[in-house]
């Protein structure tokens, strides 16, 4: 999806991931660690999840240690991939189970947030280096194919969310929201997880691994983390059928379009949807001229 004109230079330490060669090593450390993903936040076994960043890092170690004094990488895997997996941390140290109560909003706030910000702020300050950027605008004005699948992310959403949620009955994994200020609380949470996804899946967690591994590879290990995360959130049962090609499509789209705000502007469209079959699925007759399930 690209954008019609220039696109932005590529950061210069991230400049050449696109044809890095894929290390085996480096590719089992990054692998290791996002698996922890899964333990933390589908399997809920916290000493897996802990047991596979330990590996995961040993392995980048190893790795680091191996290359020859003139050829040592930079910046060091065992540096980048453990900026990961403190995020990982502090995300899996409290449950994803979606609240809305005052004390809940608050936790959830604080956990993700840190989440994004513990990792750019050693990077920034005590690594001293751009490793976690946020590219607002990226690669300039949005094309005719960008709007177009702005529109296509909607219509898909309409089609397939409400027969997702409903026949599944995964919207009970969200709590009931009967009244406006439910209503209300729903869409500020929907809409602030959306952000923090992109934030901190593709920001973060894709950004590091494309230093050191084709971008491929690292799209494809950013969604093990992604999906996991969503399904402790509530995506359940056959969700990973769509969450799986979603996480996918974000990071390729980010790649093509080097804009956070495309990809956020992709994602709070499909949340728009997420939030209103929610409401439907609670409210039943509310929003039934809206939805064909």
């Amino acid at each position: 999806m690209a954008a019609e004109g220039a696109h932005a230079p590529e950061p210069a330490d991230a400049a050449s991931s696109g044809v890095r060669r894929l290390d085996p090593l480096v590719l089992i450390a990054g692998l290791l660690v996002c698996l922890a993903a899964p333990a933390f936040f589908v399997l809920l076994w916290w000493w897996l999840g802990a047991t596979l960043l330990a590996a995961g890092l040993a392995v980048a170690v190893v790795v680091d240690r191996r290359d020859p004094a003139g050829l040592r990488r930079a910046p060091g895997l065992t540096r980048d991939l453990s900026l990961i997996a403190v995020g990982l941390l502090i995300v899996a140290s409290m449950s994803m189970k979606a609240e809305l109560d005052d004390l809940s909003m608050l936790r959830f706030t604080a956990v993700l947030g840190g989440a994004v910000a513990v990792p750019y702020l050693l990077s920034r300050f005590v690594y001293r280096d751009r490793a976690i950027r946020f590219p607002w605008r990226g690669g300039g004005r949005w094309g005719r194919l960008q709007w177009g699948w702005l529109v296509a992310v909607l219509v898909l959403g309409w089609l397939i969310l409400p027969f997702y949620f409903i026949s599944s009955g995964v919207y009970l994994n969200w709590p009931v929201v009967d009244t406006p200020s439910l209503i209300g609380r729903l869409f500020v949470g929907v809409g602030a997880v959306g952000i923090w996804d992109e934030l901190f899946f593709i920001c973060t967690v894709f950004a590091l691994l494309r230093r050191h591994l084709p971008d491929g590879a690292a799209n494809l290990l950013q969604a093990i983390v992604f999906v996991s995360f969503l399904w402790e959130l509530g995506y359940r049962e056959w969700g990973p059928v769509l969450t799986i090609p979603f996480a996918l499509l974000q990071g390729m789209i980010f790649l093509r379009t080097r804009s956070l705000a495309y990809v956020v502007t992709v994602h709070l469209l499909f949340d728009a949807v997420v939030f209103l079959v929610l409401v439907h699925a609670h409210n039943p007759g509310v929003l039934d001229a809206l939805f064909l399930v």
